[in-house]
């Protein structure tokens, strides 16, 4: 059943998305997930503790996010299977996991911005994916953290999630994504999070290392569909650098766009003002353009379009029979 789920889940979000009428009204069940997340954090979090009390107190609001996210998940996917169509209904609720469509039109707001607006408009939309800080960035800068954004959130908002709808059903899909919300919020090695966040980051790190992979070889696969990619440096890249990002996740997806378009990606960079002096992925151009970043799109819909065509062949082996 959850192979089947998995292709529904993409098809649905493919087609439509999340409805930003829905957000307004209801939200988004990332953002409620955030909510609790946020709740724990405020009342166990408490900075007069020492270091292995922080630790602990992380342990135990990574639990209980996990137990009332997996618990949430499990009822309502197992009320929705005893209605006809059922699994279409838990589909449109295993949608919400996946950002295949999101991804792309964020990421193509940036390329426009690049193309036909200003470079103030550019950071602005860059700044609505990435984590850095996008005023110091000129053209160059701004099209690279988008394509680094593009790679990374791949694997993290789109292969991962499938991987784990596909193996363990809503349920699974539901407590992958509490795990990375918790890591965006609290996995951080600031004063307050080093000790708290520990759990979730390494949690985090654990359950994105298959996708991570897969997202890599995807890329590669949609390289060799490419005249203007290359498949065979992509894999080069990959295997050479992808250890050296601070990340043990990220530099799969990252190396391996690098490689395909033949542009350096990573390098320094700056965080709530503070300079980061990261590792360059890929020994190709710095300087890449908005012409580099709709030929990441490019290669993002084909990687995409490999991993929908992967599940469903999982699924003509997984379908129930009638």
């Amino acid at each position: 059943m959850a192979a089947p789920l998995a292709l529904l889940a993409m098809l649905v979000e493919l087609a439509v998305g999340y409805p930003a009428r829905l957000v307004k009204r209801v939200g988004h069940p990332v953002t409620w997930m955030g909510d609790v997340i946020s709740w724990l954090d405020h009342r166990l979090n408490d900075a007069a503790k020492d270091a292995a009390a922080r630790r602990r107190a992380g342990r135990i609001a990574l639990t209980l996010v996990l137990l009332v996210v997996g618990a949430s998940a499990f009822i309502l996917e197992t009320a929705l299977l005893l209605l006809p169509f059922g699994l279409l209904f838990v589909a449109l609720a295993a949608s919400t996991l996946i950002a295949q469509r999101s991804l792309y039109s964020h990421v193509a707001a940036v390329a426009d911005a690049l193309e036909t607006g200003t470079l103030q408009e550019a950071r602005a939309a860059a700044s609505q994916i990435v984590g850095r800080d996008t005023a110091p960035l000129d053209e160059a800068g701004v099209a690279r953290a988008a394509i680094e954004s593009l790679a990374e959130n791949f694997s993290d908002g789109v292969v991962s999630p499938v991987f784990w709808l596909g193996l363990a059903g809503l349920t699974g899909g539901a407590i992958y994504k509490a795990i990375n919300t918790a890591d965006s919020m609290i996995g951080h090695r600031s004063p307050r999070y080093a000790d708290f966040g520990r759990a979730a980051a390494g949690l985090d790190d654990a359950v994105n290392l298959p996708g991570s992979r897969l997202s890599g070889l995807l890329l590669i696969g949609a390289a060799s569909l490419m005249q203007d990619a290359s498949a065979r440096r992509a894999w080069a890249v990959m295997r050479r650098d992808a250890a050296k990002h601070a990340s043990p996740n990220a530099g799969y997806p990252e190396a391996a766009m690098a490689g395909a378009l033949d542009v350096a990606l990573g390098g320094p960079r700056a965080y709530a003002g503070s300079l980061t002096d990261g590792p360059w992925l890929g020994d190709g151009r710095r300087t890449a353009t908005a012409a580099d970043l709709r030929a990441a799109l490019r290669l993002y819909v084909r990687a995409d379009g490999l991993l929908i065509a992967l599940v469903a062949r999982r699924r003509l082996s997984a379908w129930p029979s009638p």
